[in-house]
């Protein structure tokens, strides 16, 4: 979440004209993440999220997570849930650019996740990957190996700018990945981006799943190899692997992994890996001058592709089936 677009009343207002949501009585932006425009309006009815899409988007995918959230609210995945307006239509215009409004889920994120919250958020994954089995949309995952050929040519010259041999340890694991990735594995709809800032807890109960715009078709182990990624190492980058293993444990009660996928955990976790150093090395030297939002730092990810590298197999995570 972001803010890269302002709107003024007069454009907000010809906006929400539109919706059955009540009178406005608040509304400002969210300055996390660093994909879309991102406004908390609260009404006299309810709090609502506006987001507008960023030319990071495409237009043409907007069906695929709308549908996609409405799919999961109807089958109790706790998400938003996107709001139509008069017509029937979830999808406008505002600014210029596509819009849509979903509602406001009670919770916060955790800024130090804990073992408890690791296997909460293991079963939520599962449980997701379950109902999302019968949506019928597809969406190629852009982010995956072919995706990554695209951001190294956007990167690669600048970026020994960040660390030194940068460049030339990206230009090798695609190489390494590419050759070594396991096609075939189980799969069907993936989050693709679920981070603690995606997850909100009311106290150590997971109240809810947010932020969609990543989501796509691809492999169920891909999907938890980021959550290791993204919740179980420690601010100095080591990996908790009391953690790994309740959020692997979490996710095997749900849906059983089959030996294939456990097999693939430390190559998926390595490609998940490089995939966020990517994403966020081009970020870190794209951002637009101006915008409310704070890149993130991608040698973190450098950091954890190394201990990926050095995982035999899903031990090294302190899982066990």
């Amino acid at each position: 979440m972001a803010v890269y677009t302002d709107i003024s009343e007069d454009q907000l207002a010809d906006f929400i004209r539109r919706y059955d949501v009540g009178t406005v009585l608040s509304f400002k932006g969210i300055a996390e993440g660093v994909e879309n425009s991102n406004f908390l309006l609260v009404t006299d009815r309810q709090p609502l999220i506006l987001t507008l899409y960023e030319k990071r988007v495409d237009p043409n995918d907007l069906p695929f997570f709308i549908g996609l959230m409405e799919h999961l609210a109807a089958r109790g995945i706790s998400c938003p849930t996107p709001i139509r307006d008069i017509d029937g239509t979830a999808l406008g215009t505002l600014a210029g650019k596509p819009a849509a409004m979903v509602s406001f889920l009670q919770g916060m994120s955790v800024r130090k996740p804990r073992r408890e919250h690791c296997a909460a958020v293991g079963e939520a994954l599962a449980r997701l990957h379950i109902a999302a089995a019968d949506f019928p949309l597809k969406r190629k995952n852009a982010l995956s190996v072919a995706g990554w050929t695209e951001l190294v040519k956007a990167v690669a010259d600048r970026a020994d700018t960040v660390s030194p041999g940068l460049r030339q340890t990206i230009l090798d694991e695609v190489m390494a990945l590419g050759q070594a990735w396991p096609f075939g594995l189980p799969g069907g709809v993936i989050h693709a981006d679920l981070f603690p800032d995606n997850v909100f807890f009311l106290g150590e109960r997971l109240s809810g799943v947010i932020d969609f715009y990543f989501a796509c078709n691809d492999m169920f182990a891909y999907d938890l190899a980021i959550c290791i990624n993204a919740w179980c190492f420690e601010p100095d980058f080591a990996l908790n692997v009391t953690k790994a293993k309740a959020l692997l444990d979490g996710y095997h009660r749900v849906r059983t992994l089959a030996p294939e996928e456990i097999a693939a955990l430390p190559l998926l976790a390595r490609g998940a890996a490089l995939r966020f150093l990517l994403t966020r090395l081009y970020d870190w030297l794209s951002v637009p001058p101006g915008a409310l939002v704070t890149p993130k730092n991608p040698l973190e990810y450098l950091a954890k592709l190394r201990f990926h590298r050095s995982a035999a197999d899903a031990s090294a995570y302190g899982f066990t089936a």
